[in-house]
């Protein structure tokens, strides 16, 4: 087996841009409920001048451009730092149910992209927990997968909505009442996205905290081999 290679800058990484993503969410809420009071001044027949209506498009589109950005950074991010995760738990556990390939290639593939990702991140959490039971530090495993569940059906909904909402605002986005629809679809995103941006942290910061175990115990495995080997040599 290969050496454990180091995670923790991955998960800072992670982090910082998913919180970076949980802003901006915070700010698409704001500035889609801001969009909304608009379009109901003018479906009930009120008046906006041509400035707060140009100011409006273009604090929207502006938002949407560095939310683009920053969720995709963030996926990149996350996902190298899942895919480390499960290539170390491949160096001391030798029946995981995948390659640690499909860390990262799961998020891409149709269909499989629905459930194979949260099937490796619950292995990864219980192999990690099993591991360190039975080298008696269960003590020091302070997490649950209770809220795998809660993390995926809210990844599961928002991908959903996100395709809804996308296809609808560029099919019918053509009257005042589809503008407002839309601009409730985004709204409904970004409540959706501030739960799923906290569980994400949360689990890269519950599994980070016992990861370096795994390096403890490689570095206790490979110091008794290494004393074995000197015995076997001296004897």
């Amino acid at each position: 087996m290969e050496n454990l290679r180091p995670n923790e800058q991955r998960a800072k990484n992670a982090i910082i841009l998913i919180g970076i993503v949980l802003v901006l969410e915070i700010v698409n809420l704001i500035s889609s409920y801001m969009q909304y009071d608009l379009l109901q001044t003018i479906a009930n027949g009120g008046f906006i001048s041509d400035d707060v209506a140009e100011a409006n498009v273009t604090r929207e589109l502006m938002l949407g451009i560095i939310y683009i950005i920053a969720s995709l950074i963030s996926c990149i991010t996350f996902i190298m730092w899942f895919r480390r995760a499960y290539f170390n738990l491949h160096q001391k556990v030798n029946y995981l149910a995948h390659s640690e390939g499909w860390a990262a290639g799961s998020w891409f593939v149709p269909i499989v992209c629905l459930y194979r990702p949260y099937q490796i991140m619950k292995e990864v959490y219980v192999e990690t927990k099993e591991l360190f039971t039975k080298k008696g530090l269960s003590e020091k495993v302070d997490y649950s997968t209770s809220y795998l569940g809660w993390w995926w059906t809210l990844w599961i909904i928002s991908a959903f909505a996100g395709h809804f909402a996308f296809r609808f605002a560029f099919k019918s986005a053509d009257t005042i009442d589809n503008f407002i629809t839309t601009t409730v679809a985004e709204m409904i995103l970004s409540a959706l996205g501030i739960p799923l941006a906290l569980i994400t942290v949360k689990i890269i910061k519950d599994y980070s905290k016992v990861e370096p175990l795994l390096a403890q115990i490689n570095d206790k495995e490979a110091k008794a081999d290494s004393e074995n080997d000197t015995g076997n040599v001296l004897s």
